[in-house]
């Protein structure tokens, strides 16, 4: 049987299968972890511990030793797309503060959902683009990039916004994982090979996990309004980035293959939550929101940026 073959076939489906089988799991059988208690409690449960050894492992790819282009380049991506989310965040707080949409179609929106799927590019993605349309430094862009990876970020963008504040413990707890993966990685290349490979591996786990915390009622229910903020993030962020991209130099292409949200920031209200409880009413909604964005952006962001590749000349046989 194909089953990785057949998962990987839809956009983000090593993400998404594992979260809409759990959820399942959670609508069907909702008391499935106590019931079973032991290690099948721990998985249906264990989405933040299994979140902390995937922030290691990824930080371990990241190499400081990347050369000025790249820094240059990822750099502005990278300010490009957190501080689009900066600026919504702001002002959506304005209008939301720390609660959600409790009624009507936008049921559910809030800033923490926002923040979380403008914050964090899909790298797998925008690697891939840029393997067929763009240069391998841009490629190498994304490990300034991955910084985004995470809470700490969205923490961040939220104290900016000037909603609850979250203790310098918490910051620093959010990001240490992946500065101990980066550093471990730097140090030894072996290392950064070894932990390196686990981060895929990761990814249905914690997916899983995450879906046995969703019902999925509240998932339909985020459909559509899941596919509309999909396509803001790429319209949005995929303006700003074009422009940053274009202002160091770049076709734009960069900058529109950027314009996505990552699946593990399906894993950020979750973790947001557990550093700040005033978060926890908001989890279920905004994950299931960000689910849909991750879905929707890797559909569109492709096209797109194939479409302005085509327009300025660049395909995959030109590309430097």
């Amino acid at each position: 049987m194909k089953i990785k073959a057949s998962i990987e076939r839809i956009p983000g489906g090593m993400m998404i299968i594992p979260l809409l089988l759990g959820a399942v799991i959670n609508t069907v059988f909702p008391e499935a972890a106590k019931t079973f208690g032991s290690f099948t409690g721990a998985l249906l449960t264990g989405s933040l511990p299994i979140l902390a050894v995937f922030y290691v492992c990824m930080g371990a790819t990241i190499d400081f030793k990347a050369t000025p282009y790249i820094a240059k380049k990822g750099g502005a991506l990278l300010a490009a797309k957190v501080g689009t989310a900066v600026v919504l965040g702001f002002i959506a707080a304005k209008f939301l503060g720390e609660g959600m949409i409790e009624s009507g179609f936008f049921a559910g929106v809030s800033v923490l959902a926002i923040v979380a799927a403008m914050n964090d590019t899909n790298g797998g993605m925008y690697m891939a683009l840029m393997g067929q349309f763009g240069k391998k430094e841009d490629v190498g862009a994304y490990s300034i990039m991955s910084l985004e990876s995470g809470p700490f970020l969205t923490m961040v963008t939220l104290g900016v916004a000037g909603l609850s504040a979250f203790p310098w413990e918490t910051l620093v707890g959010a990001i240490l994982p992946l500065v101990v993966g980066m550093i471990l990685g730097n140090l030894d290349k072996d290392m950064r090979d070894y932990l390196g490979k686990a981060v895929p591996v990761l990814v249905p786990f914690f997916a899983f996990a995450l879906g046995a915390g969703l019902n999925l009622q509240n998932v339909w229910k985020a459909g559509l309004l899941g596919v509309l903020l999909g396509v803001a993030v790429v319209a949005i962020t995929g303006i700003v980035l074009f422009a940053a991209d274009k202002l160091t130099g770049g076709n734009g292409i960069a900058g529109l293959a950027a314009a996505t949200t990552a699946g593990n920031a399906v894993g950020v209200p979750a973790a947001v939550a557990a550093a700040n409880p005033v978060y926890e009413p908001l989890v279920p909604s905004a994950t299931a929101l960000i689910a849909s964005c991750v879905i929707v952006t890797a559909i569109l962001a492709p096209i797109v940026t194939a479409w302005w590749a085509k327009r300025i000349g660049v395909n995959s046989n030109t590309a430097q």
